[in-house]
């Protein structure tokens, strides 16, 4: 194994890494390091020398590939992270004939839709720490087989609860090429390369949803509800033989943190939150505190590059807890403010394409396909918000800092809490479907301009735990998707449109509040964190010194 290589300019180190704190995934977590940590340096230490994770000498550098194999191996994700977000609306137009052709409840229904979220949402947490140990190819072939199956089975299905469990297949084999593709990119492109790259990668995704619709309304319109879920193996099975014939595997261990010796010849956890090298330095002390307090702030870890290297460790997935790093970014507020935030803010938007889709059956009359077109205008908004952000961000020169990612949400957390209720009242009145396709419009643009901004700051907030706090992202709009999938029937069918969204939107509001408080208060409960455990990390350092 090479030994580390040290980077002696940090200006240039800084510039790469920023870029990857705003996409927030990397084959490694890489810090942070901008003109502000470098001020706070007290000792102006830590800076000296770095380990560039990234740039370890491996056999058969995927970095190195050609463009044309690299451009396969995006395409190949691309379209895998797009037939997901498929997964998820693909069923919306064709709730009302599945509940009709199998003699179910809509209770049913929404399980097989809320439990489909809820999977989808948590498994991302399992795949990820499978992929730092055993590869990403691995990985992508068995989820992508288990979600062939788990369409194939659904399409052939005869009772509401095979749908159900095997819905339930699927979500967990879809979630995967969403959960690494953006590592899987990271893996093979420099830092200054990864800003357009991952754009193409999210974009796909985003669109699934958008279209999910749309291809539900016309192939149920055509083959009947089972017509959705025979395409769907369609393309699970063409990404699949895809993965099989043309990916060659991105994932290098000499590159990841998941490989590395924590002194006693022990691996650690494939998602480690606070990176460290194979073996302690040969420091004083007072340097140990200090490269303590830079891994905080983002910074690596000062070492003796001359004396370091990385361990031929091999590992496997009983020696990985993902609790640990999962437990680190869960335990600070403004994480778990905006977690929250976050999560109520993807539940909305499942539950207003539900609740649509039943309204617009029942009470307009509309089939599947005029059902899927109508919904398209709240995909139509949340992409044009998404145009809209890329617009301000690039006014801006692309420079930002965490909080000041939460301050574009100020109008539009003002403005959407009104949208919804006018929505509610909208459908509950059963006025002309064009004043319906206005407010999911409205919906749309300001509830996905909200949440990009909450995505975004969870990923700049967590330098070096970029990966992690995506991942528990995941679950948490999982969870809460599920939850409001299960009561959006009783809510519609007890309360109406009306009063339904009326209460939804008081949740919406509270949303808003929690970004705004972390805006305000973002900054001071991270500094306030770091001096805490640097108490703490002197606490201990007393009691060995005592001992």
């Amino acid at each position: 194994m090479a030994a580390t290589t040290p980077v002696n300019d940090p200006t240039k180190l800084s510039n790469q890494d920023s870029q990857i704190a705003q996409v927030g995934l990397a084959a490694a977590p890489i810090a942070n390091v901008n003109d502000h940590d470098v001020g706070n340096d007290d000792e102006g230490k830590g800076l000296s020398n770095y380990v560039d994770i990234e740039h370890m000498p491996v056999e058969n550098d995927p970095r190195k590939w050609s463009d044309i194999r690299k451009n396969i191996v995006l395409l190949q994700i691309s379209f895998g992270a797009m037939v997901a977000g498929f997964a998820g609306n693909i069923q919306m137009p064709a709730v009302g004939e599945m509940q009709q052709d199998l003699h179910t409840t809509s209770s049913q229904i929404s399980l097989s839709l809320s439990l489909f979220i809820l999977v989808q949402g948590g498994m991302p947490l399992l795949w990820s720490t499978i992929s730092e140990v055993k590869g990403r190819k691995i990985v992508y072939l068995s989820s992508l087989l288990i979600s062939t199956i788990g369409a194939v089975v659904t399409a052939i299905a005869n009772s509401i609860e095979l749908v159900i469990a095997f819905r339930v297949v699927q979500a967990a084999g879809s979630s995967a090429v969403m959960s690494i593709g953006a590592a899987t990119l990271a893996d093979i492109y420099d830092p200054h390369e990864r800003g357009a790259k991952m754009g193409i990668f999210y974009l796909a995704p985003l669109l699934g949803p958008s279209l999910g619709a749309i291809f539900g309304g016309v192939l149920t319109s055509a083959f009947t509800w089972r017509g959705p879920f025979y395409f769907l193996t369609i393309l699970s099975g063409v990404v699949f033989l895809s993965f099989v014939v043309f990916f060659k595997d991105t994932f290098r261990k000499e590159r990841s943190w998941a490989y590395r010796n924590d002194g006693e010849g022990k691996p650690s956890a494939a998602t480690s939150a606070t990176p460290t090298l194979s073996e302690e330095p040969i420091s004083a002390k007072s340097e140990k505190k200090q490269g303590s307090r830079d891994l905080e702030k983002g910074i690596p870890p000062k070492n003796d590059v001359g004396s370091q290297v990385f361990s031929d460790v091999k590992i496997s997935l009983t020696d990985v807890n993902p609790l640990q790093p999962l437990k680190m970014v869960i335990s600070r507020r403004y994480n778990f403010v905006m977690l929250i935030a976050s999560g109520m803010l993807f539940a909305f938007a499942f539950m207003i394409v539900y609740t649509t889709s039943r309204t617009l059956e029942r009470f307009y009359g509309y089939n599947p396909l005029k059902i899927g077109l109508v919904l398209l205008a709240y995909g139509i908004g949340g992409r044009w918000s998404d145009l809209m952000l890329t617009r301000l961000k690039s006014q801006n020169h692309g420079i930002s800092y965490p909080e000041m990612r939460l301050k574009s949400t100020i109008h539009g957390i003002l403005v959407f809490p009104p949208c919804v209720v006018g929505f509610g009242w909208v459908c509950q009145e059963h006025l002309h479907v064009a004043v319906i396709c206005v407010f999911l419009f409205l919906c749309g643009f300001f509830s996905i301009a909200v949440y990009t901004s909450t995505l975004a700051y969870l990923v700049d907030a967590n330098v070096g735990r970029s990966s992690t706090a995506i991942a528990l992202n995941s679950a948490f709009r999982g969870t809460f998707a599920f939850v409001a999938l299960e009561v959006a029937v009783p809510l519609q069918d007890g309360l109406g449109d009306g009063w339904t969204y009326t209460i939804v939107a008081a949740f919406m509001a509270f949303s808003g509040f929690l970004t705004i408080l972390t805006m305000y208060k973002g900054q001071q409960w991270r500094g306030a964190e770091v001096k805490e455990k640097e108490g703490k990390e002197e606490e201990i350092e007393k009691e060995k010194e005592n001992s």
